[in-house]
């Protein structure tokens, strides 16, 4: 019964022993640069690193921003990327409107949703690798 005791102690005198170095001063251990809870940029990796570093410098390089709202007229057409020549587009013409006007966009000229008239033009993508 005392030698389980005095292992326990001696566990616990080792365990302090680590925690304060061997001067007595108290050892921190942290993961951010400066101490305390790391950022968000201090702890991502990977894609998500790639993703705050292009947000931070104002790209889109996934396309995962909503696009910009163009007027909808012919001189300034909402653009719709593409990385073929034609693709479908839905229009929710009304703001309170529940149904999606779908119609197919082609390369070229603006053209106008059938249902309320406004305006969208297919531009060219190139996808990031």
């Amino acid at each position: 019964m005392a030698s389980r005791l005095l292992r326990g102690v001696g566990a616990l005198a080792a365990q302090a022993l680590r925690a304060h170095g061997p001067r007595g001063v108290a050892a921190t251990r942290s993961m951010a640069s400066g101490g305390g809870v790391p950022t968000d940029e201090e702890q991502a990796t990977g894609l998500e690193r790639e993703i705050m570093i292009a947000a931070q410098r104002g790209l889109d390089p996934y396309n995962m921003l909503p696009p910009k709202a163009a007027s909808g007229t012919k001189e300034d057409p909402n653009l719709v990327p593409s990385v073929s020549n034609k693709r479908i587009v839905g229009c929710i013409c009304e703001e309170d409107n529940c149904t999606v006007i779908w119609f197919w966009l082609h390369q070229g000229e603006s053209q106008r949703c059938p249902n309320c008239g406004t305006h969208y033009k297919l531009v060219p993508y190139q996808m990031v690798h």
